[in-house]
């Protein structure tokens, strides 16, 4: 009779307790964590954007997500032409240096088209009055700290003094019941940006 060499005889013990542990894996045990689901929404996810109206933000340069991320926010929405309306109201309220050196705060920032569908009674009153009625109209779109997406919805009070209502979960919110979020979570230097497709309205 042939003996088997201990090495045939070692692979051979080695390769059973593997069968046998594969056998047993699922009997008593606790059940393996399932996969990630690969429909999840991505907002979940730190700093990353969301929304339709992203893809309308340059790829690369001062005015992508990443050259914003590195400037203060009026600098940051300076570079980036779907925000210029918006941005063009600012310098004219004297508001630059304000939201430059504010130390954390969240910008419900309107499109371009948000300013165009106002009644131009209403934008010419608000251009003639900077230090009044725009300058009340735009610190009424920044809340301070910098808002995630898990901490949107509910009631903020606003530098302008009245509070804005955010309903909406996931990627899908709504601003006051009038403005939805079309490129939401956009990081700046010393902001969180919510662009918007309407311009809010103090309720005094």
């Amino acid at each position: 009779m042939r003996l088997r060499s201990p090495r045939r005889l070692l692979v051979g013990t080695l390769a059973g307790l593997a069968l046998l542990a594969a056998g047993c894996s699922g009997d008593g045990g606790d059940p393996a964590p399932p996969a990630p689901s690969a429909t999840q929404p991505p907002a979940a996810a730190a700093g990353t954007s969301f929304g339709p109206a992203c893809s309308a933000v340059p790829a690369s340069g001062a005015g992508s997500f990443m050259g914003m991320a590195q400037d203060p926010v009026a600098t940051a929405a300076s570079n980036n032409p779907v925000l210029s309306s918006l941005v063009g109201a600012v310098k004219e309220a004297g508001l630059v240096d304000t939201l430059n050196s504010a130390d954390g705060i969240t910008v419900f920032a309107p499109t371009n088209d948000a300013f165009s569908a106002l009644p131009k009674a209403t934008m010419d009153a608000a251009m003639a009055d900077p230090k009044g009625l725009l300058t009340t109209v735009l610190t009424y779109h920044v809340v301070e700290g910098k808002l995630t997406p898990a901490m949107l919805a509910g009631t903020h009070k606003t530098l302008q003094g009245d509070t804005i209502e955010i309903t909406g979960t996931g990627e899908d919110f709504e601003v006051n019941g009038q403005s939805s979020v079309v490129c939401g979570n956009v990081q700046t230097a010393n902001a969180t940006v919510y662009i918007i497709d309407d311009v809010l309205m103090p309720k005094g």
